[in-house]
């Protein structure tokens, strides 16, 4: 029988050990995303960057689809594994993988067809619209294929397997930087390059990761319809709360570019630039809450709630910990980042305010981060919804609004890291909250009744039974 390696040891160092092997990953992800920016700058042309940031934008809304799904993913294996029922693990990751091809293909389709309205409606225009059109429309089909990639790296991470998670994402990292330069120079390809090896990167990734959990995990199950609309309670229940989650966010990032477009391809271009740099710099943020969900989900499935609490306890600390390291590191080499990148005028006066005063306050973005991978995680991924939608429609948008009016294109940025501020904190107390909720429960489970035998292991099941035994809720004993 497997056993849930993250329900034993200490949970700093697995926090430390699933973080450090994603964030390998996603750093070589990233940094291939910037690389694409430096190559595209070389070539001289401002529209370029603006581009990239319209379609950028674009593209996270649809991958948003994905994310979802990754944590409905990470979420049911992860407590299938702890409650060490490796059958029921193996077929929600063959019901997720298909589900997720079937519904990020359905979304390309209007994606497609209304294109060019949706970058005219961001802000492009002129030979910056042209660019961007021709960026998006290689990288937009290729979107179930990275939808089924992230969902194998997740379902990697659920089992305790960061290592192979890391190598799928350095795969598709690697094919991304060896591409590039041939595309872009070599074939003088331009923007099309770029869009060229990222969808490599995408297959690569895919790759990977399905041999890893179909040849070294033997992890996925038969297919069968009746399995798959059992499940589908189940992963919508998560993917769902968890799809409106992350597209708030890049509604919240739309909105934000379709003000900074007033400002001219200028000051899109630095926001764009810092687009790239952002993810580069707090690549182990974005590993942070991706590393404690499988750790959240097997302690849960196993009962053990004070080790929850100590995950995120300890996941907060070094998200602190890190974000003022990098704040220092970025203030000192902000003059280096505006030449590298040629960057002038806006662009260049974005730069130097953003590293200087604002980067410090992604802290609550992380926050907010581990805080909504824990509620996915304890099936409340409801509460991830409330709050990501809360920042964006009562933080962000009011925020950017208005400081842009008093600050210019600066206010910007300044309103986008100030809706994250509120919302990160009530956000994380809110998850500690829930975890000393569970764990009230979890201890009066012997008192009034004996364990349900055969009950799943999860909590779908019944609103008398919680991981595999029968509760008797707070109430009932007064």
């Amino acid at each position: 029988m497997p056993k849930a390696v993250f329900t034993r040891g200490s949970p700093t160092r697995h926090i430390i050990v699933m973080t450090g092997a994603s964030a390998v990953g996603l750093l070589t992800l990233f940094t291939v995303d910037l690389v694409d920016m430096y190559f595209l700058s070389l070539l001289g042309e401002e529209e370029l960057a603006a581009a990239i940031g319209f379609s950028g934008t674009l593209l996270f809304f649809l991958t948003a689809v994905g994310i979802g799904l990754q944590i409905a993913m990470g979420a049911l294996v992860a407590r299938a594994e702890g409650a060490h029922n490796r059958q029921l693990a193996g077929e929600h990751c063959t019901n997720v993988m298909v589900f997720s091809a079937l519904v990020s293909s359905l979304i390309c389709v209007p994606a497609w067809l209304y294109l060019e309205s949706l970058l005219r409606f961001l802000g492009a225009e002129g030979r910056t619209l042209e660019l961007a059109l021709a960026y998006s429309r290689i990288l937009l089909p290729a979107t179930p294929i990275l939808a089924m990639g992230m969902g194998a790296a997740a379902a990697l991470r659920a089992v305790g397997d960061a290592r192979r998670s890391m190598y799928a994402l350095l795969a598709g990292a690697l094919a991304n930087a060896l591409l590039d330069p041939v595309f872009i120079f070599g074939l003088g390809w331009g923007i099309e390059g770029a869009a060229v090896a990222s969808l490599a990167a995408r297959v690569a990734l895919l790759a990977m990761g399905l041999r890893a959990i179909f040849v070294v995990h033997q992890l996925p199950a038969r297919f069968s319809w009746p399995l798959l609309q059992r499940d589908l309670g189940a992963i919508t229940l998560i993917a769902g709360p968890a799809l409106l989650t992350n597209i708030a966010t890049p509604l919240g990032a739309g909105y934000v570019l379709k003000t900074m477009a007033t400002y001219g391809d200028s000051a899109v271009a630095g926001a764009a630039i810092l687009g790239r740099i952002t993810p580069v710099a707090f690549a182990a943020i974005f590993s942070l809450s991706s590393a404690i969900g499988p750790i959240v989900g097997q302690n849960a499935g196993a009962g053990l709630y004070l080790r929850v609490r100590q995950t995120l306890i300890s996941a907060l600390l070094l998200n602190i910990a890190y974000t003022l390291l990098v704040w220092l590191l970025l203030f000192l080499l902000k003059g280096y980042i505006v030449r590298a990148f040629d960057a002038s005028g806006d662009a260049a006066d974005l730069i130097t305010f953003y590293t200087t005063w604002l980067i410090g306050g992604f802290m609550f973005v992380g926050m907010l981060f581990v805080a909504n991978a824990t509620f996915n995680n304890l099936h409340r991924a409801y509460l991830a919804t409330v709050f990501n939608f809360s920042r964006t429609f009562l933080g962000t948008v009011p925020m950017v609004y208005l400081l842009a009016t008093y600050f210019g294109a600066r206010g910007v940025l300044a309103g986008e890291l100030a809706g994250a501020l509120l919302f990160g904190v009530v956000a994380f107390a809110t998850a500690l909250w829930l975890v000393g909720r569970l764990q009230a429960r979890h201890q009066v489970l012997p008192r009034r009744e004996e364990a349900v035998e055969g009950a799943p292991a999860w909590s779908f099941s019944s609103p008398r039974t919680y991981l595999g035994q029968t509760y008797v809720r707070p109430d009932e004993n007064e």
